[in-house]
């Protein structure tokens, strides 16, 4: 392979950029006779954005090998258990911009972050005030809150699904003894009101012994999410949220590796001792413990 004296893109002579442009619209064109109209925009789209990407840094050809590796690599990681693909798509923040461009601003409609690789269906049902954390370890933690549509009236009956790891940095499916151990679903009552007991979130890191995690190493980035609790709320009719609530204080608020963190979703967690006197009078053992309040807002479906 022949090695070419590397140029910027404003040394790019007149010749040579209507040769790449040529080149460009003869691939756009390739495209056009694609039956559906969403996938010729797609498609169209993706090849003028990756041939102005390729164009704009000047793509030597031992960069596009090695970026080729990269994703061959990205693949091979790839298996039932995980999913690098979209561990790459969250740390270059396309996950998060997906999930923006989708749950448009209504009202006061709470805000949308990443689902993250560790919902699993059919979670234990808990009754309000139960124990999402069924054994995890970790400093036990108060949740409440209510769910309101943006017209302010409450919502019965709403499904709330909530995850999380434990204070290890784990979820439960990152163990091989099949345990369920930090989720569980529960409803809201006639007032709209739900309540459980969980764990305080701690940080932790994203998978990072691939490829996904030499990019961040090699690019100067961590791989740690900042602590948080997950929420996914339904209720007939409004759309469905699917959300983190983040520590406040936590310093890796500013520098979460998939870029969820939201000002409107970091919430107070607030610090009790042991003797203090837990909201429903659950025994915590000589342990202290903390609470906070989540109120979610339902935007129109």
């Amino acid at each position: 392979m022949t090695q070419v004296e590397q140029v910027t893109a404003d040394q790019v002579t007149p010749e040579q950029a209507e040769r790449e442009e040529a080149l460009v619209q003869r691939v756009v064109d390739s495209f056009a006779g694609a039956p559906d109209p969403r996938l010729r925009q797609l498609t169209q789209a993706a090849v003028r954005h990756l041939h102005a990407f390729l164009r704009e840094v000047r793509l030597t050809e031992a960069e596009w090998k090695q970026g080729i590796d990269f994703l061959t690599a990205v693949g091979h990681t790839t298996d039932e258990r995980r999913q690098e693909f979209i561990l790459l798509s969250d740390t270059l923040g396309a996950s998060m911009q997906t999930i923006t461009v989708n749950n448009p601003a209504d009202g006061d409609a709470t805000e949308a972050t990443v689902f993250g690789p560790f919902f699993v269906e059919d979670s234990p049902r808990i009754e309000p005030g139960g124990d999402i954390a069924m054994g995890a370890p970790g400093q036990p933690c108060w949740v409440e809150g209510t769910v309101r549509d943006t017209a302010g009236a409450p919502v019965a009956g709403a499904r709330i699904e909530v995850w999380e790891a434990d204070e290890d940095g784990f979820y439960d499916v990152q163990y091989a003894d099949g345990r369920t151990t930090g989720r569980a679903h529960l409803f809201t009552d006639d007032e709209g009101r739900y309540s459980f007991w969980g764990i305080t979130p701690t940080p932790y890191p994203i998978p990072h012994d691939g490829p996904v995690g030499a990019m961040l190493a090699a690019t100067g980035r961590s791989p740690m999410r900042a602590s948080h609790l997950h929420f996914m709320v339904t209720a007939e009719g409004l759309r469905t949220l699917v959300t983190h609530i983040f520590v406040r204080g936590d310093e890796l608020l500013a520098s979460d590796s998939v870029f969820g963190v939201k000002e409107s979703l970091v919430k107070d967690f607030v610090e009790h001792g042991a003797d203090d006197p837990t909201p429903d009078g659950r025994d915590l053992g000589g342990r202290a413990w903390s609470s906070t309040r989540f109120d979610v807002v339902l935007g129109r479906g």
